[in-house]
Parts: structure tokens; C-alpha cells; sequence
């Protein structure tokens, strides 16, 4: 692969002093690269650096750091699709996706997505680069980015941590950013993973209404609804159950009349017990039946690999702390991981109502901080002694006045052209995938909308693209939703 050092250019703005002076506000650095994707030969350009956040008097008030990567061997680049990817947290980097899932660059991982030595990138085959340029955005604290403020000035937290903070200063950073690029042609995406789903939804609005920039997609990776999730109503146990079904197939701790079964076969099954019979019985509290309780808990540990004593006790209502603790206790002793439940940990003791540690995170932790750390300074060349925040100080963050929800539906009802496409992952217990798809429910209560959102599911965990099988079906499926989406198809009209 040719790399060659094009560009850098920085902007240093006069009295203004950094929370660490060594992140400039405004730094491009352009490198070139070939590479194949979907079986075709491209060339491409990645410009990384940072960006300044300006307020409404123009003032910088914090520089975001980004790679963008375009292709050069096309024609007529300000009409290609644009995406502008986000991960979650709140205070996570644009790591995740940008070297294991859309980008050009891969993880050297095995094929389950376990870390491997010698740490490092390789060429990633499935990337969506052919069909549309993208844009990796790191919020204030993520990444090399970072707040900017005056002398004996303290952090501006209201400005940048909040549901609706968050949403206002990256659509304004977004706006600057689709002007610089001459992107305001292009068929328009944004993508959001974990937090990043309520963060899309949430921006969605926010760019159409107030910057006037109308989206073709929106995309929400094992997104994260804090209207539902851990707010301990009937609704989040009930909701969530069918997680605990794929991990115990996927454990081989169901009845063998399950176990036998397919697991998509098996998960319809646990999704219409959930919703017609174990939230019905939730919302009963304690004045349900002796006989009703007693048959509903014998349900549960059929579709959940846990006793039905266990069930019980808790009355019902099972945390998934607890179910990750409990699942494999009296099997192997093994803790099965809380965003991917395919990972397995090794507790100090095997009693207690929740693991000592995230297995998952922690393997993810191992791949991703190696090689983001040399794939930014060595291969992008983008040269800093500053720390790269995997996960930032962004906390607490503002969860009050979250209306994301309802402004994703206002944005689909005001933009005949905006198409939703959810992926997540079976095994993920953190943002279950039929919580994502309780959702898309509720984004249009009226169903009116339904016909412009999809679904799809893959045999992993929160970040399915670890898994090579689902890489390369996640982004087949991503490929195909921006081609459909990007479409001439008329007047955006009813």
C-alpha cells in the first residue's frame, strides 16, 4: 500500500489556551492509500486532524478531532454519499467503527474477534468506501478531542454533556464541516453506535431544523434508548427477555427441545412470550396469582436457562447482572460477558449477583488501544504526545429533556427521503436487539412510518463487525441500504 504525506497545515488561534495546549484547534493531514474493496481495486485519501466548534459569535470553544476518508478515482465527488459516524458512551471515541467496522482499516483479530499478537490494521475488504465517503467524528473528550478555554477558565460542561447539548454543537460542527468538504450535494447519512442511537436520533432533528441539511439515513448500531433501558419498569424486563434465550442457546443451556432448534427459529417463540405473556404478568406486581406466578416462572426458565427457584425469588423480575453471573454458575463457574455474551470471565468467587468485570470490554480494550494509538500516528501521521481517550471525563452527563425519540419522528415526517436501517446483535445484553426493535416501535406509534425502517440481526454481540461473518453481512447490509436510500426515486413529497 502507497502512502504518501500530501498536506499539513495548522491554524493556531491567538490568545486562546488550550485544556492541553499541545491539541491545536484547526490541523488537517492528508495521506493516500489503495486498497480493494468488494472485490473491486479503489484509491482513497484520508484527511485527519482536527476542527475547530465555534459558537454563535464564533468563538472556538472546543476542537474536534476527525479522519475522513474520499475517494480519488471518481468523478463528480461533491454528489457521493457522505457518512458521518459516531460511537457512544457517553465519552467514547470513534475508535470502534472507524477500525473494525465501515473504514478501510481493520483489526488484526481472530475470526470471533479475539486479540491476537502481534497487535495491528489490516485492509479491510468490506468497508463501505466504494459506495460512499465517511467521516469519524470524536465528541468533546473523546479521542484527541478537547475543550478550549480561556485562562482561569473552567469547562463549559453544560455546553457539551447532555442529550441535547451533545446534538446542538455537532450539528453546528457538522455544518462547518459539509461546507469546507463541499458535501452539501451529497445524499447525507449519519451513523451511531450504542449511545450513538439516541445521539443520531436526537441529531437528526437538530440538523435538519436548525442547519437546513436533510438526511437520506439514519443508522443506530445496538442502539441504547434511555426511555426503556435501565429505568427497572415491567417494560425492561419484559422487553429484554428474549437476550437471555440467545445466550443460553448460544451456551447450549436450554431444554434440548430448544437447544435442537435453530436459534432464530427459537427467538419468535421467547419474543411472544415476552410481550403477551411475561409483561402482562409483570405489571401485576404483587397481586399476581400464586398459580399464574408459578407457571410464568416455569415459562422464563425454559427460555432462559436459569432455575425457575432462582426465578422466583427475584419475583420475576431477573436482572441481567444477576443472569450473567448466574447462567453458567453451576456449569463451569464462568461469567458470560454483558455486551457480548459469547466472552467468558473468571471471577474471584463464583458467588454473587454480578461479575467482577466486563470480559468483552476489557478483549476490546486489548485489540483497539494498540492499534488506534499506532494507526493514528504512523499511518495517518497525525502527530501528538496527547493521550487517546478510548473512554473521556464527559460525565455527568444531562439525560433530562431526552425527546430523541419523537424528534427522529418529526425528522422522518418532515423528509420524505429518510430511510432507518437498526442492526444489532443477539448476544448483546447491554442494548438488547429486541429492545433496538421495541424502538422502532416507538419512534411511530402510529405505524405510519414503519415501511421506511428495517431490521437487521447478526450472530454477535454489541459490536457484531468482530465477528468476520457479520463484518462483512453487516456491511452487505449497510452497502445495500445506501445504495437504495441514495436513489433518484423523485419529489420528496406525500
Amino acid at each position: 500500500m502507497k502512502k504518501n504525506l500530501l498536506l499539513l497545515v495548522v491554524f493556531f488561534t491567538t490568545n486562546i489556551f488550550s485544556q492541553d495546549k499541545r491539541v491545536p484547534a484547526d490541523t488537517t493531514v492528508v495521506t493516500s492509500y489503495a486498497t480493494t474493496i468488494n472485490g473491486k481495486k479503489i484509491t482513497y485519501k484520508a484527511q485527519t486532524g482536527t476542527q475547530p466548534v465555534f459558537d454563535a459569535n464564533g468563538n472556538i470553544k472546543a476542537t474536534l478531532f476527525y479522519t475522513y476518508y474520499y475517494r480519488t478515482d471518481i468523478t463528480r465527488s461533491e454528489n457521493r454519499p457522505i457518512i458521518m459516524s459516531f460511537n457512544g458512551g457517553p465519552g467514547s471515541a470513534s475508535v470502534w467503527m472507524h477500525i473494525a467496522y465501515t473504514g478501510p482499516k481493520t483489526l488484526k483479530i481472530d475470526d470471533e474477534g479475539n486479540p491476537i499478537q502481534p497487535y495491528g490494521i489490516k485492509d479491510n475488504p468490506y468497508s463501505v468506501l466504494d459506495v460512499a465517503d465517511i467521516v469519524f467524528i470524536n465528541p468533546v473528550n473523546t479521542g484527541y478531542s478537547r475543550p478550549i478555554i480561556k485562562k482561569d477558565e473552567k469547562v463549559d460542561k453544560k455546553y457539551f454533556f447532555g442529550v441535547n447539548a451533545d446534538a446542538k454543537y455537532l450539528a453546528d460542527w457538522l455544518n462547518t464541516f459539509i461546507t469546507r468538504n463541499n458535501k452539501w450535494k451529497a445524499p447525507k447519512y449519519i451513523i451511531g453506535e450504542s449511545y450513538g442511537g439516541t445521539r443520531v436520533m436526537q441529531l437528526a432533528y437538530e440538523l435538519q431544523s436548525r442547519q437546513w441539511m436533510y438526511l437520506n439515513g439514519v443508522i443506530m448500531v445496538s442502539p441504547a434508548d434511555y426511555k426503556l433501558i435501565r429505568t427497572g419498569a415491567s417494560e425492561d424486563y419484559a422487553i429484554n427477555f428474549p437476550y437471555y434465550t440467545a445466550a443460553a442457546w448460544y451456551h447450549k443451556q436450554l431444554p434440548s427441545e430448544l437447544q435442537q432448534k435453530d436459534l432464530l427459529d427459537i427467538l419468535p417463540e421467547s419474543e411472544d412470550f415476552a410481550i403477551n405473556k411475561l409483561l402482562p404478568a409483570l405489571a401485576k406486581g404483587g397481586y399476581i396469582g400464586e398459580t399464574e406466578k408459578n407457571n410464568i416462572a416455569e415459562k422464563m426458565a425454559y427460555y432462559s436457562g436459569v432455575k425457575k427457584e432462582v426465578i422466583l425469588k427475584h419475583n420475576l423480575e431477573l436482572p441481567k447482572a444477576y443472569f450473567w453471573k448466574e447462567l453458567l454458575r453451576d456449569k463451569n463457574g464462568k461469567t458470560i460477558g454483558r455486551l457480548d455474551s459469547r466472552y467468558l470471565g473468571l471471577d474471584r468467587t463464583e458467588t454473587g449477583t454480578r461479575p467482577d468485570y466486563s470480559p468483552e470490554l476489557v478483549s476490546w480494550l486489548h485489540s483497539f488501544t494498540p492499534a488506534i494509538n499506532y494507526y493514528t500516528q504512523n499511518v495517518l501521521k497525525f502527530k501528538t504526545d496527547v493521550k487517546y481517550y478510548m473512554f473521556g471525563p464527559v460525565h455527568p452527563w444531562d439525560f433530562s429533556n431526552d425527546n430523541s425519540r419523537e424528534n427522529l419522528r418529526k425528522a422522518m415526517a418532515q423528509n420524505p427521503y429518510l430511510q432507518i436501517l437498526v442492526q444489532s446483535g443477539y448476544y448483546d445484553g447491554a442494548t438488547t436487539y429486541s429492545a433496538a426493535k421495541y424502538t422502532m416501535g416507538k419512534i411511530d406509534p402510529s405505524g405510519k412510518l414503519k415501511n421506511r425502517m428495517s431490521f437487521k440481526g447478526y450472530r454477535s454481540g454489541h459490536m457484531m463487525y468482530l465477528r468476520k461473518e457479520d463484518l462483512e453481512k453487516a456491511n452487505q447490509d449497510l452497502r445495500a441500504f445506501i445504495l437504495k436510500s441514495s436513489k433518484n426515486v423523485g419529489a420528496a413529497k406525500y
